[in-house]
C-alpha cells in the first residue's frame, strides 16, 4: 500500500489519456491530487502519463490498464487498486464510446456503448466503495451529456439485439449514468456510506469522441462542424463541470453540473437541468438492481 504521510488525497479518472479524462487529470494534478490513470492502451496511457510528468515534474500520477469492455479487466484493475491504496478519495467514471456506426459487443455480450460507458463504471464503483468508504470525504463524478434529456431505459432491450440505432443507444447510456449519480447518492444515504455521488456533462466540447461519434450522421456531422466554432469549447473548457464536481466546496450530495452557456453548449460550470427520466426513482432502482444482476456488482462495504 501507498505509504504517504500527509496522504495528498488520490484520484481514479477512467479514459484518462486523451480528451475531457485527460484535461481533467492535468487539473487535479494542479490541486495537489495524486492521480491514477486509467487507460486501456497502455502506449497511449503512458504517453499521457509522461506528458503530464514533464509539465509538472513532481506529479504523482500513474497509469494501471482498464479495458472497459471486458469485466475481468474491471475486477483485476479494482484488486490492483486495492492492494495498493488504502483510501481512495476521487472516482471519475469518464471514459466512453459514443454513437458507434454498427452494434458492437463487449466481452460479455452487452451492447457496447451500454457496456463500456455505463455497466463497467458500475461495477467498478461497487468494487471500489470500500476503499472511497476509507477517505475522508469521498467523491464519485459519473460522466454524463446533454443527450441523456432525448434517451430512455429501454428494460425490454436494454442491449439493442431487437432494433440498434447509434444514438438511440448512446443516449441511453447516458441517462443510465446520470440515473446512477442519483441511485448511488440515495444508496449511500440509506447504508451511510458517507460518499457525494455527482455527475457533470461537458456541454459542446470539441474532441476527438465527438468528432468520432458524429459520423454516424452524416448530415449532422457537417451541420455540427458548421456551427461547432460558436456552440463549442475546447475539451480544457469542457471539463471545467466535471472539476467542479470533483473539488469544489459549493457541491451539494447529487449534484449535477454543466457549462453555464446558452443550451449548455458552453462556459463556465453551474447546476445543471435533469431530465424527468433522470429524476425518476423507481426506474433508477430498477435500473440499479438490472445492472446488478448482469455485473455481479455485491455492494459490500
Amino acid at each position: 500500500m501507498s505509504d504517504h504521510a500527509d496522504r495528498r488525497p488520490l484520484a481514479v479518472v477512467t479514459g484518462a489519456n486523451a480528451g475531457l479524462g485527460f484535461e481533467t487529470t492535468r487539473a487535479l494534478m494542479h490541486q495537489n491530487y495524486r492521480v491514477i490513470v486509467a487507460a486501456r492502451n497502455e502506449e497511449k496511457g503512458q504517453a499521457a502519463v509522461d506528458a503530464i510528468r514533464q509539465e509538472s515534474p513532481k506529479a504523482d500520477v500513474r497509469l494501471e490498464l482498464l479495458d472497459l469492455n471486458r469485466l475481468t479487466s474491471v475486477r483485476e484493475f479494482a484488486e490492483r487498486v486495492q492492494a495498493r491504496e488504502p483510501a481512495l478519495d476521487l472516482l471519475i467514471n469518464n471514459a466512453g464510446v459514443m454513437a458507434l456506426p454498427e452494434r458492437e459487443l463487449t466481452e460479455e455480450g452487452f451492447e457496447r456503448q451500454f457496456g463500456v460507458n455505463y455497466l463497467s463504471h458500475f461495477l467498478l464503483t461497487s468494487l471500489l466503495l470500500p476503499q472511497l468508504m476509507h477517505a475522508a470525504a469521498p467523491r464519485v463524478v459519473q460522466l454524463s451529456s446533454l443527450a441523456h434529456r432525448g434517451g430512455r431505459i429501454d428494460f425490454d432491450d436494454l442491449q439493442g439485439e431487437r432494433h440498434y440505432d447509434p444514438w438511440r443507444a448512446y443516449r441511453q447510456s447516458k441517462l443510465a449514468m446520470l440515473m446512477f449519480s442519483q441511485t448511488l447518492q440515495r444508496h449511500s444515504n440509506t447504508e451511510l456510506w458517507g460518499l457525494d455521488s455527482l455527475a457533470a456533462h461537458p456541454g459542446l466540447s470539441r474532441t476527438a469522441l465527438f468528432n468520432h461519434g458524429v459520423q454516424s450522421r452524416p448530415l449532422v456531422g457537417t451541420l455540427f462542424r458548421l456551427a461547432m466554432p460558436l456552440l463549442s469549447q475546447n475539451a480544457a473548457e469542457g471539463a471545467r463541470p466535471t472539476i467542479h464536481a470533483a473539488t469544489a466546496s459549493d457541491i451539494r450530495p447529487g449534484d449535477y453540473f454543466g457549462p453555464e452557456g446558452t443550451g449548455e453548449t458552453r462556459g463556465a460550470p453551474k447546476r445543471a437541468r435533469l431530465s424527468n427520466a433522470a429524476r425518476d426513482q423507481t426506474q433508477g432502482e430498477r435500473l440499479w438492481q438490472v445492472s446488478c444482476e448482469l455485473t455481479g456488482a455485491e455492494w459490500r462495504a
